[in-house]
């Protein structure tokens, strides 16, 4: 039992990282809080049948917009007056949830998250999103297992008739797709670009909701971009309680700088068994003046990891790490934010400690690996503090989310192969231990994993190309290609053109791809 307040921490949120293979849910980006992306209650989809013989697409929905956030899946839910499904949420850039029946693809419900008279936004002269924006980020959905009872958590941007701009957080049922909402404001203390008199005030018209939310304590918590770094903009984490939706904290990490956008690819901000949080922001103001404790005077934060702390319902910076050369590279627009996070499970080193841990990486192609006990901070000279850092392993550099399963974590570079670099004795292997023969084109591979706990492991990744390219391949060894959407004849596999972020969701013997106008699912053709 858990009699502890540590021990209700793990019980509460790493156990369930360790015991996936008992939960057949995805109700957050990349499958759990930690962000590695791992499924490990796949029984269905092996090494052996997933190939172009055994595997090819089931269904393609074609919904009222563009899927930038990841198809979501939970299983075995009453709908209103059509009986028990499974259920896959899809949010598209037209505002618009739907909960579809993810065996077959059918519409169970449809909520369209724009008010009267509003529209998505505009793209507010940015290619990033468009020709529109709306829900761009993944949803979380709060569930508990065995239960009916559940909701869907979405951010929306929106326009209305007079031209001002909305962000707005959503909560949705998940029985019927009924939706309350709240606006999104906010304040901080700072003369950040942000600012006046004093104050930093939050514009809905310049940030973009691309991180995915995160559900953490009952609170969901949000973290903003910006469009193509279009100013003014500082960096915003916001949260906001799961029941009420009322706000219950609000830091913004360039409070008297400017830019430190939170951007992270498609990836959450991620957190760990004892509550912290962790994020990748993006470049922008860093004060490299530090006061005693090693923390940047003016509070600037801009280019750097992040360890937050949400103790109190109060979000704090409790620990950090930058590079040597932080300013240089956010000048350089270089940043580190343009990859997301992965919270590592705990790992004993050479000399028998345990080692808690976080990876992430960025444009300059390094791989930064954080003792997230004592992250390292700042230091002019050299990165000296840090875990342990790997320089250029990672040529074209991250606009990607990682991925991590068995000891591996999966990177997929821009414009490269997806790399795996090994784990031994909580030290990361100094060149990869395979990669993919497929070159992957802009922004990269985000890639997702499924097995049936240490079996039957398989990396999915996408590859942003007209035609798209769905590929499986062995997580022992990149090298081998399982399968992939161009196998088959007669184009039986293809699913249309490709997309910026696409990451893949599996779930149940399904893998579930968003598209530029809807989803598609693959799975075995003939189970039976």
């Amino acid at each position: 039992m858990c009699s502890k307040w540590a021990v209700i921490l793990f019980c509460l949120f790493w156990a369930p990282l360790l015991l996936l293979a008992a939960q057949t849910d995805v109700l957050t980006a990349h499958n759990d809080v930690a962000r590695t992306g791992q499924y490990l209650a796949e029984t269905t989809l092996t090494t052996s049948n997933v190939n172009s013989a055994k595997f090819g697409k089931l269904f393609q929905a074609t919904l009222d917009g563009l899927v930038d956030a990841q198809p979501l899946y939970v299983a075995g839910i009453p709908v209103l007056n059509k009986g028990t499904h499974n259920l896959l949420i899809v949010a598209t850039e037209n505002d618009s949830l739907y909960a579809l029946d993810a065996d077959s693809g059918a519409e169970l419900w449809k909520t369209s998250l724009l008010a009267s008279g509003e529209t998505a936004s505009d793209d507010l002269s940015c290619s990033l999103v468009s020709p529109q924006i709306g829900i761009t980020s993944t949803p979380v959905i709060a569930f508990k297992p065995g239960s009916s009872e559940g909701a869907v958590f979405a951010v929306a941007m929106s326009k209305d008739a007079s031209g001002n701009y909305h962000q707005r957080l959503h909560k949705v049922n998940l029985t019927a797709g009924h939706a309350s909402s709240v606006e999104i404001t906010a304040q901080y203390p700072g003369i950040g670009s942000e600012s006046s008199g004093g104050t930093n005030v939050f514009l809905p018209r310049q940030h973009l909701e691309r991180s995915a939310l995160l559900l953490l304590n009952g609170v969901v918590y949000l973290a903003w971009a910006s469009h193509c770094d279009h100013r003014p903009f500082t960096g915003w984490v916001m949260g906001y309680d799961a029941n009420t939706l009322a706000q219950t904290s609000v830091i913004n990490i360039t409070p008297n700088g400017e830019d430190g956008g939170i951007w992270m690819a498609v990836g959450g901000l991620a957190a760990d068994p004892s509550g912290y949080i962790y994020l990748a922001d993006g470049n922008g103001t860093f004060d490299s003046i530090l006061d005693s404790q090693g923390f940047p005077i003016h509070a600037d934060f801009g280019n750097a990891l992040i360890k937050l702390s949400a103790a109190g319902n109060q979000l704090t910076v409790s620990d950090y790490f930058t590079m040597y050369n932080t300013n240089r590279e956010s000048d350089m627009d270089g940043d580190l934010g343009s990859g997301g996070v992965i919270v590592l499970p705990d790992m004993t080193d050479a000399d028998g400690q345990v080692r808690h841990l976080a990876i992430g990486a960025g444009k300059d192609g390094n791989i930064y690996l954080v003792d997230r006990d004592k992250m390292g901070k700042f230091n002019p000279e050299n990165d000296d503090a840090i875990y342990q850092e790997l320089d250029g392993v990672l040529p074209n550099g991250i606009w990607s989310i990682p991925a991590y399963y068995g000891g591996i974590v999966y990177f997929g570079t821009r414009i490269g192969p997806i790399r795996a670099f090994q784990f031994n004795k909580a030290v990361l292997s100094l060149t990869p231990a395979s990669q993919t023969d497929t070159v992957f084109p802009y922004p990269g591979a985000l890639p997702s994993i499924s097995a049936n706990g240490s079996k039957n492991g398989i990396v999915w990744a996408v590859e942003n190309t007209s035609p798209a390219v769905l590929h499986a391949y062995s997580a022992a060894n990149l090298a081998q290609e399982l399968y992939n959407t161009t196998q088959a004849a007669n184009g039986r596999d293809q699913f249309g053109a490709g997309n910026k972020f696409m990451v893949p969701t599996i779930a149940n013997g399904r893998v579930y791809v968003g598209t530029p106008n809807g989803v598609a699912a693959f799975g075995l053709l003939n189970p039976r």
